[in-house]
């Protein structure tokens, strides 16, 4: 805005300067007419640069919202993003307690308790696109899915530089390493 003002003002000083400069001279003949043509002339790509100076801001302006638009809804959707996981952990939660209000001590009922909101905690990870590494004694080591925790004497010669067991299981969400299973190595 402050460039407008100052332009414009230059456009009226310029103004001001022709009329007098036609006041002087006094005589209006077929120069005189040329002057004020040129002088017109000379105004209107400074009216051109103003139009594009007021562009640019404009544009500036816009790009400069969406930056901070976008920069909000990043911030809202990471702050909100565990929300549907917490949602479908909820009933789980629940499970646990009322397992723990209900004191009975009947051992059997407790286990088969426990192996129902396990099963329930796999299915509900499993459908949000959790899945388990399956990884087994005797398999290859694979830096992109295993981490080796120690290297132990190979217990037969086949198992030399595979692994020999696995301490800690490994867990993938869509395509990408979630987890690392840790293994141990023979040597």
């Amino acid at each position: 805005m402050n460039d407008q003002n100052k332009t414009s003002e230059k456009k009226v000083d310029e103004q001001n300067a022709t009329a007098e400069s036609c006041s002087e001279d006094a005589t209006f003949g077929p120069d005189s007419e040329p002057k004020l043509e040129n002088d017109k002339a000379e105004s209107e790509p400074e009216e051109e640069v103003v139009d594009y100076q007021e562009k640019y801001l404009r544009l500036y302006a816009e790009f400069d919202n969406f930056r901070k638009r976008t920069m909000r809804e990043r911030v809202d959707l990471i702050r909100t993003a565990s929300q549907d996981v917490i949602v479908t952990m909820l009933p789980l939660l629940d499970d646990f307690t009322r397992a723990k209000d209900n004191e009975n001590d009947d051992l059997q009922a407790m286990k088969e308790g426990m192996a129902l909101i396990h099963t329930k905690l796999e299915s509900t990870l499993s459908s949000k696109g959790l899945k388990l590494m399956e990884v087994k004694s005797g398999d290859d080591f694979n830096v992109d899915f295993h981490e080796a925790i120690t290297n132990i004497p190979a217990p037969s010669p086949k198992l030399k530089g595979k692994i020999v067991d696995v301490v800690e299981n490994g867990y993938i969400l869509g395509d990408k390493v979630l987890r690392y299973a840790k293994v141990v190595i023979g040597e």
